[in-house]
């Protein structure tokens, strides 16, 4: 049976193959974006490679920004899912399940509803959806920290995960879990505390 799981097709992706449609699915991904009418890039007319302020028209519209650690621990968390559901399927495999996960969110938080829900209950009062520059570098970030799980153990994968939302409490009182949080079962205290 193991033998039958090696020799499957999607077992036998090579790095290179792994490459050209992870471009692909980034592509698609921007494309659907840009159709669904996200913008390029900021509509300030530059293009940075970090923007640092939170509360801001600006943020989540250029490469990096507060956030992008938040999807390199989807990378992470991605990374340690799949292996624990998919343990004989090769890391590549596993890598293209990400990214299409990671670009399945992409569209889906740029969707209405779900901009609105953040506008609604978390401090992202003038968030209008990321432009499709920085959705494609949130994969990115990603795909960094997936490969990253991919080289370490998971002890030091978890502390990293803990450290980064931590620091990202610290900086921006946000991060990944107060996220999921306020946008599944808002708490009043804790967006208070967000925007002390």
């Amino acid at each position: 049976m193991e033998q039958e799981i090696r020799t499957r097709w999607y077992n036998r992706v090579s790095p290179r193959v792994c490459f050209f449609i992870t471009v692909g699915l980034i592509a698609l991904t921007a494309t659907t974006l840009y159709l669904m009418g996200q913008v390029p890039w900021c509509k300030c007319g530059l293009v940075r490679l970090w923007h640092g302020v939170v509360f801001s028209s600006e943020n989540s519209q250029h490469l990096s920004d507060w956030y992008s650690f938040t999807h390199i621990i989807h990378g992470f968390a991605f990374y340690l899912l799949l292996k624990l559901l998919f343990p004989r399927l090769s890391v590549i495999s596993r890598l293209l399940m990400a990214v299409t996960l990671e670009s399945a969110w992409e569209i889906l938080e740029n969707m209405d509803f779900i901009i609105n829900r953040y506008r609604e209950v978390t401090i992202s009062l003038d968030y209008f959806g990321d432009s499709v520059l920085n959705s494609v570098s949130d994969i990115i970030a990603m795909i960094v920290g997936f490969f990253l799980a991919s080289r370490l153990r998971v002890s030091l994968s978890i502390a990293l995960i803990i450290t980064l939302e931590v620091m990202l409490a610290y900086f921006i009182r946000d991060n990944l879990l107060i996220n999921i949080i306020m946008l599944l079962y808002p708490l009043d205290w804790l967006k208070a505390w967000q925007v002390r």
